[in-house]
């Protein structure tokens, strides 16, 4: 198994970045990489429980995850499981993503997620280039 950890800084308050990363009215304008939108959705991850988000590309494509939000710490931290649905809509094998937010002491926010077990580099890879599009989005939006 192989885990990912990306960093960022934001220039909003560290409540104002929370709300973003666990509310849905925030959640569907930054969730995905770029060029995607959320197509249809249960995402919330203010409370724990099932979440899942379709996301789908400017050629119609979609690309359903789902998961269960497992541990909200208000305005600290969120963890969830991760799942990708193949074609047949079954869900695949179970990562775990943890979202940290807390103060840089200079007005903003030190931004941090942890998605562990994912199954090889090459995975770790290609979420670190989902997430990494997804938080270009969350950066506009937190400036």
């Amino acid at each position: 198994m192989t885990d990912l950890v990306i960093s960022r800084n934001f220039p909003a308050d560290p409540a104002t970045v929370f709300a973003f990363v666990t509310q849905e009215k925030h959640l569907t304008d930054w969730f995905g990489p770029e060029g995607m939108t959320v197509a249809d959705h249960q995402l919330d991850l203010t409370k724990t429980g099932a979440w899942r988000a379709t996301m789908m590309n400017a050629d119609g494509q979609k690309y359903k995850v789902s998961g269960e939000v497992t541990d909200v710490s208000p305005p600290d931290s969120v963890e969830f499981t991760w799942g990708w649905h193949d074609e047949q809509d079954e869900r695949g094998g179970n990562s775990i993503v943890r979202i940290e937010v807390k103060s840089d002491n200079k007005g903003g926010t030190e931004f941090r997620l942890v998605h562990t077990g994912l199954v090889d580099q090459e995975s770790a890879d290609n979420h670190n280039v989902g997430w990494s599009s997804s938080f270009v989005k969350l950066e506009r939006m937190a400036k």
